[in-house]
């Protein structure tokens, strides 16, 4: 994929000023701290406004998952590598093979069970593998090239909290216009999928989460194909337009904004979708 404004974009330095930054500098710095989800709200605000070009969508994370220049291994920066694709070190070729060949056989066990559910757009499922792809990555039955963001920054913010064991992190990554359930750039070399319209009705979760998805562009659907690119190109780090870190004790003070509990960002109990997903992922062979 592409890397976000090539050349500079308005983005927050650490010290909370806003400035016209690159998306390596801001992969590179801490992230700007900030108090509260107020504060947060603020600066994401002004943050859309000097971009007009760009969407914003969000990714909270318990971590800065990071990793070393290539050119220079006394630097570091952030990484947002879809699940297929992470490992430390570098995933190899067998085990990415194996990860690929466990997807597709995910994809035919959900089909199946589309079919005897009896959910609306059975065909269309049959025709776009990105959409079989969205269902098995946002309900966790196997890895998958894409990568979960949301909408709602409260929902970002609230999925950073629950797993951090200190500072939390929201990262804001910059997207071309959004229409439709499927959004294709060939410009950015970049999907994203909205996954309120793909997903049936009686697949709670997404709807709750405002969720997204981002894939590379044209989608990545075998090993082979994995070839034909380098580990960085596939890191949706390069989207980034802005990282923000908060201490989660302080964040949530103020009652008017609380936190969303996990209990509502996966309602499992009655989310149908929840339950099939996890008969397909017991019958799935171990990837490792």
């Amino acid at each position: 994929m592409e890397i976000i404004a090539k050349e500079r974009l308005f983005s927050f330095t650490d010290t909370g000023r806003l400035a016209s930054r690159t998306c390596l500098s801001i992969r590179k710095d801490r992230g700007c701290r900030v108090k509260n989800y107020l504060d947060l709200a603020t600066r994401v605000a002004k943050l859309q406004y000097k971009n007009p070009n760009y969407v914003m969508l969000f990714r909270g994370q318990p971590d800065d998952y990071r990793r070393r220049s290539r050119s220079n291994p006394n630097s570091d920066f952030s990484t947002l590598k879809p699940n297929l694709f992470r490992g430390s070190p570098t995933p190899s070729a067998t085990k990415l093979q194996r990860r690929f060949d466990r997807l597709a056989a995910a994809e035919n066990h959900l089909v199946v069970e589309f079919e005897r559910a009896r959910f609306p757009d059975l065909e269309r499922l049959q025709r776009h593998r990105i959409l079989r792809w969205s269902i098995l990555q946002h309900y966790e039955v196997c890895k998958t090239p894409l990568l979960d963001v949301t909408h709602s920054l409260r929902i970002a913010a609230s999925f950073a909290t629950h797993e951090a064991q200190g500072e939390a992190y929201v990262f804001v990554l910059g997207v071309p216009n959004i229409s439709g359930a499927i959004t294709a750039s060939a410009e950015a070399g970049l999907q994203i999928i909205r996954l309120a319209s793909v997903c049936p009705p009686a697949a709670v979760r997404p709807h709750i989460q405002e969720g997204y998805l981002l894939g590379e562009y044209p989608d990545m659907g075998a090993y082979h194909q994995k070839q034909f690119y380098l580990h960085h190109e596939i890191d949706f780090g390069r989207r980034v337009a802005a990282k923000f870190r908060f201490d989660p004790d302080e964040f949530w003070r103020n009652i008017e904004f609380p936190l969303i509990g996990k209990d509502a960002l996966y309602p499992n109990r009655n989310d149908r979708m929840y339950h099939i997903a996890e008969s397909i992922a017991a019958r799935l062979t171990d990837e490792d």
